[in-house]
């Protein structure tokens, strides 16, 4: 077999930026800098063959990087990946979809998905395609075949770099399982020789797309060393630890509601006849979950994974526990020791998310303005509500949180808010006695926002029109970036660099991709023994929910609800708790990604999806307009759609459907 390797290479990042980019460029932004010299290797008559190439350690290496590249963006691109934007936690308006649609086609599925545009035609993220995942797969494939003709590298050596791309054909499998259900699979001996008729091979039923996961990802956790064992240079590749929580989540979708007992799947069968899913519930596939959650978390903890925690540079506990969130999601220089697995993302897909998402202020406003800030893509008020009270309960639920006079004007006397919240002054109650996440993640109005270092840049959030952080046009204007919502986005942005050295300050500076960290599998290991066990317990289902509470600076689960709650028998059933849960992976985990495909396993989509996006009346000048006449928000966004159960999985294209005689999902 013989390829032309500067050919491979441009045909792997082709789909993203749909122009041909020449090697030199792919090698040294989209590889590592060390890798810049291979055209030097090259033979004169510009051939590899896969024997040569596999000949040299150096240039099984670069195949080996290669393998990584189409999976960046689509798993931790803002921009490219369609759970950031897809759901109901954020807002974007006409402007943001015609400037997206017109300059960047490449960009924000999500926000044509949240709006029920998904086609079989050209779908959106689609990485169902042959020089896309499955090319990647491919790419695995050969290397496993081939490492070991490598002379100069230790056979210790070539064990971890198979191990390594083992746990990442586990993951690219994952990544189009969640997407598609049953997917094609390629095992390492599959006597195919074009991928094409990869492609033409049938669907495989999802228990053995999931077994097939495990499988590989056993065989890595035999030779993968713990994070912290890993060298440097190979903390972006998979590690003991993630690898287990990769199985962990894995089993997690196998045990939920989409793909466990789905009546919806009775007659989805592939071109042979098998039956795609086993519509018959399997109450011990959240057995299987659960303890291979309590094994990941075990991993990590023995690896010195830990939640980030302990801050003390603030002058108050609040603010020291906003801190503690605000960093347990971002990994500047790859240091962040709550994160279990990162990538390096690739082209603009961390950096990019700030210009969209921080305020878009005045150019006469010196100290704060930058001409790259948007301000146009904010949280929706459902998310404002979702988050809970100081007392770690929804705001409905708490019977000392005044939900009835949530819209009218309040004020705050507790010095414990000094600086989160202005004292003595008018501010909308929504915003009052929330918990830490809340003010770590949302700027509101009349709230504080610390937008660098100094005190003198703690600024007041002042939303209405025509000030610092309102819209500056008297209408909503499509050819005009306005934030529709009232509020604007903190998470993942850093509260220590000012808005306006904001693009000087990040835009070049090395930082980790956060795939998995640990708060997620505290919350993964409370579901799933929720769902396996008959009543919750402290051990299994209480104490892990409770890990991420005390880091949230909330009260233990049992607690809050026993002492402060309406319905203090909630959290003693299996029910009761089942909604807590799932309100607290939506909080703890909200604007990362993780709601798009939550809502999907939990089959609960098609009743989040379906309704309108809301925020203020941006136009308003005053309190009473604003906050329109105090009787409520108002719809801000109505386009949205999610027919079930065909949105539940995403549609293969139309063509290659022809082409390759593949089953379509149902209702595309």
């Amino acid at each position: 077999m013989c390829y032309r390797f500067k050919f491979q290479f441009l045909i792997l990042i082709n789909y993203y930026y749909e122009a041909l980019i020449i090697y030199s460029t792919i090698v040294t932004s989209i590889f590592f800098s060390s890798c810049s010299n291979y055209l030097d290797i090259v033979p004169e008559n510009d051939i590899e063959t896969i024997e040569t190439i596999f000949e040299k350690r150096e240039q099984a290496e670069l195949w080996l990087k290669s393998c990584y590249v189409l999976m960046t963006d689509p798993v931790s691109s803002v921009i490219v990946n369609p759970a950031f934007t897809g759901t109901d936690e954020v807002v974007a308006g006409e402007y943001t979809r015609q400037l997206l649609t017109t300059q960047h086609r490449w960009q924000w599925y999500g926000l044509f998905i949240g709006d029920g545009l998904q086609m079989v035609q050209e779908p959106y993220a689609n990485i169902w395609k042959k020089d896309l995942f499955y090319a990647a797969i491919r790419y695995c494939n050969i290397f496993f075949e081939k490492i070991g003709g490598v002379y100069n590298m230790p056979d210790n050596e070539k064990a971890l770099w198979v191990a390594e791309l083992k746990a990442l054909k586990a993951q690219l499998y994952f990544e189009l399982m969640r997407r598609y259900g049953p997917i094609i699979l390629v095992p390492e001996n599959i006597e195919v020789n074009s991928d094409i008729e990869i492609m033409q091979q049938p669907r495989s039923p999802i228990d053995t797309c999931v077994n097939t996961i495990v499988r590989l990802l056993d065989e890595a956790m035999k030779v993968l060393p713990p994070f912290m064992q890993k060298d440097q240079s190979r903390w972006t590749y998979h590690s003991l630890e993630s690898a287990a929580t990769l199985k962990a989540q894995v089993l997690l979708y196998a045990a939920s509601p989409l793909f466990n007992g789905n009546p919806a799947y009775t007659n989805f069968k592939n071109k042979k006849g098998e039956q795609l899913f086993n519509t018959t519930y399997d109450h011990e596939k959240w057995k299987r979950a659960a303890e291979a959650t309590d094994e990941a978390i075990q991993l990590c903890l023995d690896g010195g994974r830990q939640l980030v925690t302990g801050n003390m540079s603030k002058s108050t506990e609040l603010l020291n526990t906003m801190m503690d969130i605000e960093n347990s999601v971002v990994a500047p220089g790859y240091a962040n020791n709550e994160a279990i697995y990162m990538i390096r993302p690739q082209g603009q897909s961390l950096h990019f998310w700030y210009s969209w998402t921080l305020p878009y202020f005045k150019s006469t406003d010196y100290a704060n303005y930058n001409a790259s800030m948007k301000g146009c893509i904010s949280p929706s008020i459902k998310m404002v509500e979702m988050y809970y009270t100081e007392h770690g309960l929804p705001i409905d639920a708490d019977k000392e949180w005044d939900y009835s006079s949530r819209y009218q004007m309040g004020k705050e006397s507790s010095p414990l808010y000094r600086d989160v919240i202005p004292l003595n002054s008018d501010v909308l109650g929504l915003h009052l006695r929330r918990e830490p996440r809340f003010y770590a993640s949302i700027a509101a109005d009349r709230c504080y926002w610390q937008r660098g270092k100094d005190a003198a840049q703690n600024l007041i959030v002042k939303a209405y029109r025509g000030e610092q952080f309102g819209t500056h046009t008297p209408i909503i204007n499509n050819s005009y970036p306005q934030n529709l919502s009232g509020y604007w986005l903190k998470k993942g942005s850093y509260s220590n660099v000012s808005t306006r050295d904001y693009s000087s300050a990040i835009d070049n500076r090395e930082e980790g991709a956060i795939i998995f960290r640990l708060a997620e599998l505290y919350l993964m290991k409370a579901e799933a023994w929720n769902e396996y066990l008959e009543t919750p317990d402290a051990e299994h289902v209480y104490n892990p929910l409770n890990a991420v509470r005390e880091r949230a600076g909330i009260p233990d689960v049992e607690s809050a609800w026993t002492n402060y709650s309406k319905t203090p028998d909630k959290v003693k059933t299996k029910t009761g708790m089942r909604e807590i849960i799932r309100q607290e992976w939506n909080i703890e985990f909200a604007f990362e990604g993780r709601r798009f495909w939550n809502l999907r396993r939990w089959l609960t989509a098609a009743d989040e999806l379906n309704t309108d996006l809301y925020g203020w009346n941006i136009l308003g000048e005053t309190a009473h307009q604003f906050y329109n006449n105090f009787d409520g928000p108002i719809v801000v966004w109505s386009k949205r759609e999610f027919v079930a159960p065909r949105d539940y999985l995403f549609p293969i294209r139309s063509e290659e459907v022809m082409v390759a005689g593949c089953v379509q999902n149902p209702g595309w």
